[in-house]
């Protein structure tokens, strides 16, 4: 770990990488001391703080008692303080032990970590490993509705990761641009040589810098599940189409309504309020289908495969 994480102190970061493999092994109560060991060297280091957390939690899941609950949330909170941004899923981690709120769980600082830590390893670990198919699924869907090979013009892929989407699509965009917040992914997503522009940045506010108009399709492929208020994104992205452009994404489901942060540590959104939000950005829904974009646990996810439609008012006539 110290490889990639470090105090800036050899000493901490020694004690930091047994903590760690004590955890690792099971021993969450040599853990905690190696933490709070490294904590009286380097005081201010977030990541100590966090995994001081973890050992904390798993003794208090062993034990139940409520001193190891409060010393988890105290240790999760300092590493929270120090790094607002949360590249560690401090956030995460105290919703799932019962405090903070779901909605604000994920944040964008976790997420660039996550994927950065993840990009070299990410393709092989999720087509193989987990049977992820959703970027076959938006291109599907877009062919269901728009007929298949249609050639398109300017596409944005959200989320692109290490290019997926943009080989699923086979060089079929005039012009290809890649969002991500990770540049780690980005720079995996560079070696296809797909992409005529990728850009690193919060997907929001990368749409809102977008002509207005400009791309005929957008495609966000197992972007939602990191998002629990995507209605930003939806909104975003039905300026940015053309008229008669098309947005097509993938989501996790679950049988209520709302929006679920489910122990997967990811978001499910519920039908009625995937198509609410499409409503309110003035898209047209014109495929909204079942879907399967990937397993866990040999487990399929439930999910859905959708398409919406930009009105191209133009056409549309008034009777005499």
């Amino acid at each position: 770990m110290s490889h990639t994480i470090t105090s800036g102190d050899l000493r901490a970061d020694r004690r930091y990488d047994y903590a760690q493999g004590c955890l690792d092994d099971g021993d969450p109560d040599a853990a905690a001391e190696m933490a709070e060991q490294t904590l009286e060297i380097a005081p201010r280091f977030a990541p100590a703080w966090f995994l001081l957390g973890l050992a904390r939690e798993t003794r208090y899941l062993r034990g139940g008692q409520a001193g190891d609950h409060h010393a988890a949330l105290r240790a999760y909170a300092a590493a929270l303080d120090i790094d607002p941004e949360d590249a560690q899923g401090a956030r995460l981690a105290l919703v799932r032990i019962g405090a903070g709120e779901a909605a604000t769980a994920i944040s964008p600082g976790y997420v660039r970590a996550l994927f950065d830590a993840y990009a070299p390893r990410f393709d092989r670990h999720l087509v193989e490993g987990l049977s992820y198919r959703g970027h076959g699924l938006v291109v599907d869907a877009l062919d269901a509705v728009a007929g298949p090979g249609t050639p398109l013009g300017r596409v944005i892929d959200l989320g692109c990761g290490t290019g997926l989407v943009g080989a699923a699509l086979a060089g079929r965009p005039e012009h290809l641009t890649g969002i991500d917040l990770s540049p780690g992914m980005l720079a995996e997503a560079g070696r296809r040589g797909l992409y005529q522009r990728l850009v690193e940045g919060e997907l929001v506010a990368v749409l809102g810098a977008e002509e207005t108009g400009s791309a005929e399709c957008i495609f966000a492929a197992d972007v939602v599940i990191y998002v629990s208020d995507f209605s930003g994104m939806v909104s975003g992205s039905a300026r940015v189409l053309r008229a008669g452009g098309r947005l097509a994404f993938t989501v996790q489901s679950h049988s209520g309504d709302g929006l679920n942060l489910g122990p997967d540590a990811r978001y499910a959104h519920g039908d009625a309020l995937v198509r609410e939000t499409l409503a309110a950005a003035g898209l047209d829904l014109e495929r909204f289908e079942p879907a399967v974009a990937r397993r866990e646990n040999g487990v399929d996810v439930p999910g859905r495969v959708i398409v919406a439609r930009r009105p191209d008012r133009s056409r549309l006539r008034c009777r005499p």
